[in-house]
């Protein structure tokens, strides 16, 4: 059962802000889509509706996306659907459905940093940044590693728009439910970049099979077989699998080397297309 003692709606972030430090256990409230989840009492609930927090904004270099954006925000969006191959709606279009899609917002995922999350690591694909109210600017990686230091409010993310081409993969056990395993690989140039998540951790980049990826790529201008291959176990033996309820740690071994064959097939078809 859910027990909220106070609750207040501020129209701007400074006021949000301050409720926030005002008491131990101040919550904040973006679409609330996992408040319910278990007994808890929250002292005081901070509804950030209200603060101007919903938009998605392109501007010269780079594209804004509001806390309060929520995930339906994203799949419908005609900005971010010119960018990136749309990697961004495509990543959540199939997050359980509609009503819960147009209920979870970009702030609270990205700032409770879920490991499950598909959306995190499609973002994390990306020259993505975050804005904290008071800490100021970080990269997502650095975010997602570290955290907040302190309780702050997450403003929006920043993407930077260059020409980078991007897919998001996914396996489920059915539609709707959430991925066993998800990746997503961005080239630009001769660069790769690839991220797993739900592993069942947080999305994390591939260092090692983005180094082999590179040199190969560099010398070829494509991907042999052999080198899917071994990126592939490259991938499986570098970042850490684990079990739960959706899949062994084995099995998600596996999926890595699957998911990572197919996306990197897929992004140097587009990276060659838009070369022609």
């Amino acid at each position: 059962m859910l027990n909220i003692k106070e609750y207040v709606a501020p129209t701007s972030l400074e006021e949000a802000y301050q409720y926030l430090v005002s008491q131990k256990g101040a919550t904040l409230l973006g679409g609330c889509a996992y408040l319910n989840l278990g007994t808890r009492t929250i002292p005081l609930a901070i509804d950030l509706s209200k603060a101007g927090l919903s938009f998605i904004k392109e501007e010269n270099d780079y594209i804004e996306i509001g806390a309060m954006t929520t995930f339906g925000d994203i799949e419908q969006s005609k900005v971010l659907a010119h960018y990136f191959n749309n990697i961004l709606a495509l990543s959540v279009s199939d997050i359980v459905g509609v009503q819960l899609r147009n209920l979870v917002t970009v702030g609270g995922t990205v700032y409770s940093r879920y490991g499950f999350s598909d959306f995190i690591t499609a973002l994390h694909a990306l020259d993505t940044k975050v804005k904290l109210y008071k800490q100021g600017i970080f990269d997502l990686e650095y975010f997602l590693e570290k955290g907040s230091k302190e309780p702050d409010i997450l403003e929006k993310v920043i993407i930077k728009k260059d020409n980078r081409k991007a897919v998001f993969k996914a396996m489920r056990n059915s539609h709707g439910d959430y991925a066993i395993l998800n990746l997503a690989a961005a080239q630009i140039g001769d660069k790769f970049r690839i991220v797993v998540g739900a592993r069942p951790g947080r999305a994390a980049l591939a260092y090692q099979t983005m180094e082999y990826l590179n040199k190969e790529y560099l010398k070829n201008q494509e991907f042999t077989s052999s080198a899917l291959k071994q990126a592939g176990e490259i991938l499986s033996e570098e970042l850490s699998f684990g079990s739960n309820g959706r899949g062994s740690s084995e099995y998600r071994k596996e999926l890595a080397k699957v998911l990572l064959r197919k996306a990197l097939k897929e992004v140097t078809y587009l990276a060659g297309q838009s070369e022609n």
